[in-house]
């Protein structure tokens, strides 16, 4: 069932599959992550290779001690190995790091020089942070999902002959973080660039699970700009990435200002550093680029392609057991990653997610995931923009949905043990429901329960 990927030795490397936590019938159960489309675990080879690098631990830039000087070596060669991961066209793209795709979005933001006229196209299936930093800077239109959440093609067309010329920018997810749904990139670039926008992706959910060809910039296909987060590829030490080309990023001054982004000062006089240096203000997180770099290349050596594979059985399996539920509504539709939302009848989503926690060790999500309006729309959910909408709803009570986002570490046996605990909250909805009540103190569930006493955190009903 491996489709040729090698899944057991993987897990064999993922930090964390072994933890075993409480569940409320008193005994530790293995802990099941499904939450890897908020952030994934770390990878047992790179944390070795980390603890060696932190021997040589040091500054970077300008330094001529012997740690000095490596690190400063192995810092920009994290560049040129994280840009060969996408296959960036590294003579005229540069790579940024930042925090994280947030920050690598609004830094693209303020630094694309929009005038009042220019758009912005994005959809209507974006997170949170590749929507709203857009704002700040330009006029937005969004392209339409269709019911079943998918990108309407032929909405952004429209839009693109709408408001041309001005459309400046066009910036969609490559996947999305509440369906899964997969975007076609080449196709996108094909049209952004036929009416003389620029094609950004965010690529936050797409890089660890599928090959990315950025493609040269002669090339239709060309991704302008691209971002992506470390943690949410085996990455979690605060690194993210910001790719685009080199032109947009010599233009004016850089966002942030300081140590590291200048040539020389005098007191009339600012000569700007040169790529990516003058976009990193400040002491970068050496400790981060090493970690991603590194993490890409184990990623690239155990071949990306085998690994989706997998993923996509995975996923399949999953949707497959998921459909045997009960009173289950399934989100979206294909082509999709490994990550799919749902609701239980007559369970609220945050409940179900804290019922899963506590009486099976799995580890989920619910909510909305940082794209409201997404949610909505495939929630059905009528007139989000009153201001009656939000109170209208108890705390406990938001509209939303529970999450399984899949990785390559994870198991068909874990999936089974999701559906089996899925059936009999759905079997005996009411009697979960008392079991596990709502604390307006601390605004969630908690499960009620003697065996509380012994675990590592506490919930009582003094909540």
């Amino acid at each position: 069932m491996s489709g040729g990927f090698p899944y057991k030795t993987f897990r064999r490397e993922v930090l964390g599959v072994d933890l075993l936590v409480p569940t409320t019938r008193g005994i530790r159960v293995p802990y099941i992550h499904f939450d890897n489309a908020a952030s994934t675990p770390a990878l047992k080879p790179v944390m070795e290779q980390m603890q060696e690098f932190l021997t040589w631990y040091s500054g970077v830039h300008r330094g001529t001690g012997h740690k000095s000087m490596l690190c400063s070596q192995i810092y920009e060669q994290c560049h040129t190995q994280i840009g060969h991961f996408v296959q960036a066209d590294l003579e005229h793209d540069t790579v940024i790091l930042v925090k994280n795709t947030t920050e690598a979005i609004n830094k693209l933001a303020g630094r694309l020089r929009f005038s009042a006229d220019d758009v912005v196209i994005t959809s209507e299936m974006e997170h949170h942070s590749n929507d709203l930093p857009w704002r700040r800077h330009a006029r937005v239109v969004y392209t339409r999902v269709d019911e079943k959440g998918l990108l309407d093609y032929k909405h952004l067309e429209k839009l693109l002959q709408q408001y041309y010329p001005h459309v400046k920018l066009v910036t969609i997810t490559g996947a999305s973080n509440v369906t899964g749904h997969l975007n076609d990139l080449d196709f996108i670039a094909r049209l952004a660039h036929e009416y003389n926008a620029e094609f950004m992706v965010d690529a936050a959910q797409l890089a660890p699970h599928h090959a990315i060809n950025m493609h040269p910039h002669y090339d239709s296909r060309h991704i302008d700009y691209l971002a992506f987060s470390g943690h949410k590829i085996y990455a979690p030490f605060g690194s993210g990435v910001l790719i685009g080309s080199k032109k947009t990023f010599l233009q004016g001054e850089p966002d942030i200002i300081g140590g590291g982004t200048v040539n020389m000062v005098t007191p009339n006089l600012i000569t700007w550093a040169g790529l990516p240096d003058r976009e990193e203000a400040g002491s970068p997180n050496v400790m981060g680029a090493f970690i991603l770099a590194k993490t890409l290349e184990y990623l690239q050596s155990l071949n990306l392609h085998s690994m989706a594979a997998y993923e996509k059985k995975l996923t399949d399996y999953a949707m497959q057991r998921l459909q045997t539920i009960p009173g289950i509504t399934i989100y979206g539709a294909e082509p999709r990653l490994g990550v799919i939302s749902f609701n239980l009848e007559d369970i609220i989503h945050n409940q179900l997610g804290i019922m899963l926690s506590f009486e099976a060790g799995i580890g989920v999500r619910s909510g909305c995931f940082c794209a409201q309006h997404y949610v909505r729309k495939l929630l059905d959910e009528k007139n989000p923009s009153s201001l009656s909408y939000t109170s209208a709803y108890a705390m406990d009570n938001l509209p939303g949905m529970v999450r399984i986002s899949l990785a390559a570490y994870n198991t068909h046996d874990e999936i089974d043990r999701l559906i089996s605990v899925l059936k009999q909250i759905a079997d005996h909805p009411y009697y979960y429901r008392k079991k596990y009540p709502y604390s307006c103190i601390h605004g969630n569930y908690y499960p009620r329960d003697k065996n509380l006493q012994n675990w590592p955190y506490h919930f009582t009903e003094s909540f």
